[in-house]
């Protein structure tokens, strides 16, 4: 481990290993949000003059512990040791500066738990997570510029990191930039406010992969949407890698430019949509794996039940029971899990409206509003009404009266009937599964939308 220990002190080594043994533990319980498995191969550099030095497996890593933990462990070593002790960390002998010190040479900040191994793939983004692993394998030279979109906390970013840890780990003087919309105006502005265009322009024209998240925060900035223009076409004339994520579609970026949107088209446009009940059971598992704790396969599929919008839900679902674990000692039961996240899921389920239900019914069974809320019984009008009973009684508080209400006012023993029906064709019908996973997506989606 290469321990240097206070003389003073008359520390063994032993003693160094338990005492940092003890300040994990209480890192862990406080701050559970940021725990991860991996957190088991750090070790200690240095401890001399209330000073501690942790090692960490690789410079991503070290960031991530800098940048997110620092306040924690420092807190930890001092409740531990009972003496003041400042917190750093390195790795490969190189110690860590927090974000604000450190220059944009230094490459882009990567989030250790965000790489390919880590990205659970489905139907949903199994297209967009192949387009970024080719690009990785070949910047510059298969999609270019690629241009990854979908709603928020649906893994764009998670992406955007990985390409950047593959292209690292095949070319290490590879120069990247990652950074956000917002991120790349500010130093355009700082650019101009300090005179200093021709370092701007250096700065982002010179680089190997130019990566850009949430692009559609360009809009309405004139002078940036030109700044930009040219630095994509320097980029693009010059075979390097540009890739964008952004949360719609490029024709769907309001007031951007139409030269910007032709060039965001000329390459790939991959698109992710919300993770089916499968992918979001895997995802919880595999989150769960990350903070090196289980849960079994009866609290994933409760979980992915509840919480259909996007992926950080999920992870927020995962942190709050990991969080009740760790400061109450007690066991992860699913009658833990379901008290630990009532309100969390209340607080989901409390953005849907019935009549958010009703339009995505509607609209993609290409029936009419007034349809569903009529007397008729033919099948291709029923089937739609009780799928919207079915699914107003699962994603939304209402009563089976307020339901039927909202459908024609049909009792609550029509309602009964209807969800009791669904249910049971979901089980036996494939096509009916992948139909209900596919109007929840869209509900979801819908009701965050006018609840924001």
């Amino acid at each position: 481990m290469g321990i240097v220990f206070i003389k003073e002190c008359g520390l063994a080594t032993g003693e160094v290993e338990n005492i940092f043994a003890e300040i994990l533990d209480r890192a862990r319980t406080l701050d559970p949000v940021n725990m991860r498995k991996w957190f088991d191969n750090l070790h200690v550099v240095h401890l001399t003059g209330g000073a501690l030095e942790i090692g960490c497996p690789d410079e991503a890593c070290a960031q991530f512990l800098q940048n997110s933990c620092r306040s924690a462990f420092t807190r930890a070593a001092q409740q531990i040791t009972g003496h003041l002790v400042t917190v750093q960390f390195s790795a490969n002998g190189r110690a860590h500066r927090s974000a604000k010190g450190q220059r944009h040479e230094a490459g882009p900040m990567l989030h250790p738990d965000y790489t390919f191994d880590n990205f659970v793939v489905g139907p949903s983004n199994r297209f967009a997570h192949a387009s970024c692993i080719a690009v990785s394998q070949s910047p510059g030279n298969t999609y270019n510029p690629l241009f990854v979109y979908g709603n928020s906390g649906l893994g764009k970013t998670h992406l955007l990191h990985a390409v950047c840890h593959e292209i690292k780990s095949k070319s290490a003087s590879a120069v990247i930039q990652l950074l956000s919309c917002e991120a790349f105006v500010n130093c355009f502005i700082q650019a101009i406010e300090q005179g200093d265009l021709p370092g701007f322009q250096s700065r982002f024209r010179s680089v190997d992969t130019l990566i850009i998240d949430d692009i559609q925060f360009l809009r309405g900035r004139e002078h940036s949407q030109e700044e930009f223009f040219h630095t994509f076409n320097a980029l693009y004339s010059n075979g390097r890698q540009i890739i964008l994520s952004a949360d719609c579609a490029p024709s769907e970026i309001p007031s951007l430019e139409e030269r910007l949107i032709s060039r965001f088209n000329w390459g790939l446009v991959a698109r992710i949509d919300p993770p089916s009940y499968e992918t979001r059971m895997a995802i919880v598992q595999k989150k769960a794996h990350l903070r090196g704790f289980a849960v079994s396969d009866e609290i994933a599929g409760y979980i992915a039940r509840k919480l259909h919008a996007n992926i950080r839900e999920l992870e927020g679902a995962l942190t709050t029971i990991y969080a009740v674990s760790m400061t109450t000692g007690r066991e992860v039961t699913l009658e833990m899990a379901q008290t630990a996240l009532n309100g969390q899921i209340e607080a989901s389920v409390r953005h849907i409206r019935i009549s958010d239900i009703t339009d995505v019914v509607a609209r993609h069974f290409n029936i009419r509003l007034a349809d569903l809320q009529s007397k008729k019984r033919s099948q291709s009008i029923a089937e739609p009404r009780q799928i919207c009973m079915y699914l107003a009684r699962q994603l939304t508080k209402h009563s089976l009266e307020e339901i039927g209400g909202h459908l024609g006012g049909r009792d609550h023993t029509t309602v009964m009937h209807a969800c009791g029906k669904i249910e049971d064709l979901q089980k036996a019908n494939p096509k009916m599964h992948a139909t209900l996973e596919l109007l929840t997506s869209q509900i979801t989606q819908s009701g965050y939308s006018s609840a924001s």
